[in-house]
C-alpha cells in the first residue's frame, strides 16, 4: 500500500511539473516559442500562441519545414515588461548547402488565461 501511495505521489509530483509550463515567465515564454518553432513543434506553437494569433499557427508551425539543420544560436530573452521581450541570438537554417541567420529581435506577449502568450514581434 505504501508503494502504491508513493507511486501516486510521484506521478502527482510529475504531472504538476509538466503542467507548470515556462508560460509564468514572459522571456521563458518566448525561448520556448522559439524553440518550437524552430523545431517545427506544432502542438506546443499552439499553446504558446495568443488568441489574436491562432490564424498563423500554420505559418509558424512550418516556417523551417523545407530547410535543415535548423538551430538556435546565443539565445537570451529578457522581459522588458509592458508585455514586451527582447532577444538576442538567432536562428538558423540550412537551406541547401548555405546557412542562413536569422536575428532574434523583440516579441509582443500577452496574458491569456493567467499564462503568458506569445503575439508576434514587437517595435
Amino acid at each position: 500500500m505504501k508503494k502504491i501511495f508513493l507511486l501516486c505521489l510521484l506521478l502527482t509530483l510529475l504531472l504538476a511539473a509538466c503542467g507548470s509550463s515556462s508560460a509564468s515567465d514572459p522571456a521563458q515564454t518566448v525561448e520556448a516559442y522559439l524553440q518550437a518553432k524552430a523545431d517545427g513543434d506544432a502542438t506546443t506553437i499552439q499553446q504558446l500562441l495568443c488568441s489574436e494569433m491562432e490564424g498563423v499557427l500554420e505559418r509558424e508551425s512550418r516556417a523551417f519545414e523545407s530547410v535543415s539543420g535548423v538551430h538556435i544560436e546565443g539565445m537570451a530573452c529578457t522581459d522588458e515588461g509592458s508585455g514586451k521581450v527582447s532577444c538576442t541570438g538567432k536562428i538558423v537554417a540550412t537551406y541547401g548547402t548555405e546557412d542562413t541567420e536569422f536575428p532574434l529581435t523583440a516579441y509582443r506577449v500577452v496574458q491569456e488565461d493567467g499564462e503568458w502568450k506569445w503575439c508576434g514581434e514587437s517595435n
